[in-house]
C-alpha cells in the first residue's frame, strides 16, 4: 500500500522502518528533517518537507508523536495532513494522547470522508523495534478491518476496544497498572534491603507466586543496581499520567494511588531523572528510605 508515515521519533522510527520492510510505500516526515533523511537512508523510501505532503495520496497516514498539540500541528495545522488526506483513505495515531483529541479528530475525518483510528501502543522501544508492540485501538469496526493486516508488521496483539477514543483510554489504564506495579515493587525491594535480605534470592521466591509481574521479571536486576536507562523515560511517563489523572476528573473517577504515583515521578525529576526509565521510582524510595541523604 501506499503509506505516509509523520514522526520518526524512537518508536516511529523503526515502526515505519517495519512497514516497508514488509513491501510497503512509505514517505516519511519529521520535525527534524534530518532524521527523516537518516530513516530514507536506511530503509529507502522517500521523505516529504511537510505533513500534507507526505500524505498525497497516500491509503493509510501514521503518525506518533509527542503530545496532543504535536498531533494537532501535524493534523490540522498549517500544511496538516488532513488537508492532504484523500476520501476513502485512513488516518491511524499511534501518538499516546488524549481520548478527547482523538474523538475531534474522529469527528473531522469523518466530516472530510476518511478513516480515523486511534491506536497508542506499548512496549516501548524495544517492541517498536522488534515489532512485537501491543496496539490499542479505537474507531470504526470496518476501519479498523482495513488497517489490522497492515499495523500487524509491527504488533505482537492489536486490538480494537470500541469507538474513537477508546484505544487512548486502554492506554490510560496500562499506565495506571504499571506505575502503580513499579512503586510496589520500589517499596517491597527498599523493605528487603531494610531486613537485611537480598533482592536477587526474594524475588527468586516470590517471582514464582502471586507477586510475579513483567516489571518485576524485566526490571528487578536494573533497579537493584541502581541502573535506570532501560526503558520509557520519566518525562513521557508524566506526561501520560497528566493524561490520565485529567480524564478521570472528566469521568469522576478516584485515582488516589495514581496521583501519589504522579507526585512521585515529580520527585524523581528534581533528582535530576527526567531521562531515568520509570523503574527509578526505586532511587526514590531508596533516597527516602536512607532520610534523603
Amino acid at each position: 500500500m501506499k503509506t505516509a508515515f509523520l514522526g520518526m521519533g524512537v518508536m516511529g522510527y523503526p515502526m515505519a522502518g517495519h512497514l516497508k520492510k514488509a513491501g510497503h510505500d512509505v514517505t516519511v516526515y519529521n520535525r527534524n528533517p534530518a532524521k527523516a533523511a537518516q530513516w530514507v537512508a536506511e530503509y529507502g523510501g522517500e521523505s516529504a518537507a511537510t505533513p500534507a505532503q507526505a500524505a498525497k495520496g497516500a491509503e493509510i497516514v501514521f503518525a506518533c508523536v509527542g503530545r496532543d498539540s504535536d498531533l494537532r500541528q501535524v493534523t490540522l495545522g498549517p500544511d496538516g495532513c488532513f488537508d492532504a488526506i484523500s476520501a476513502g483513505s485512513i488516518f491511524v495515531d499511534h501518538t499516546t494522547a488524549s481520548a478527547t483529541i482523538a474523538r475531534e479528530l474522529d469527528a473531522v475525518a469523518k466530516a472530510r470522508g476518511f478513516g480515523f483510528i486511534d491506536a497508542p501502543v506499548s512496549g516501548g522501544q524495544a517492541g517498536a523495534v522488534n515489532g512485537k508492540l501491543g496496539i490499542m485501538c479505537g474507531g470504526d469496526p470496518a476501519t479498523y478491518a482495513r488497517v489490522e493486516p497492515v499495523i500487524a508488521v509491527y504488533a505482537k496483539l492489536a486490538k480494537l476496544l470500541g469507538p474513537a477514543g477508546s484505544g487512548q483510554i486502554t492506554k490510560m489504564i496500562n499506565q495506571i497498572c504499571f506505575g502503580a506495579v513499579l512503586q510496589g515493587l520500589s517499596e517491597g525491594f527498599s523493605f528487603a534491603r531494610a531486613s537485611g535480605l537480598d533482592i536477587e534470592a526474594v524475588v527468586e521466591v516470590i517471582s514464582k507466586g502471586a507477586a510475579q509481574s513483567w516489571q518485576m521479571d524485566n526490571r528487578w536486576k536494573t533497579m537493584a543496581a541502581g541502573e535506570y536507562d532501560h526503558g520509557f523515560a520519566v518525562e513521557w511517563m508524566r506526561k501520560d499520567l497528566a493524561i490520565v489523572l485529567d480524564e478521570a476528573r472528566n469521568n469522576g473517577v478516584s485515582l488516589p494511588v495514581t496521583a501519589v504515583v504522579d507526585q512521585f515521578y515529580a520527585e524523581v525529576e528534581n533528582m535530576g531523572g527526567k531521562r531515568w526509565d520509570t523503574s527509578s521510582l526505586f532511587a526514590r524510595q531508596e533516597m527516602a528510605r536512607k532520610g534523603g541523604k
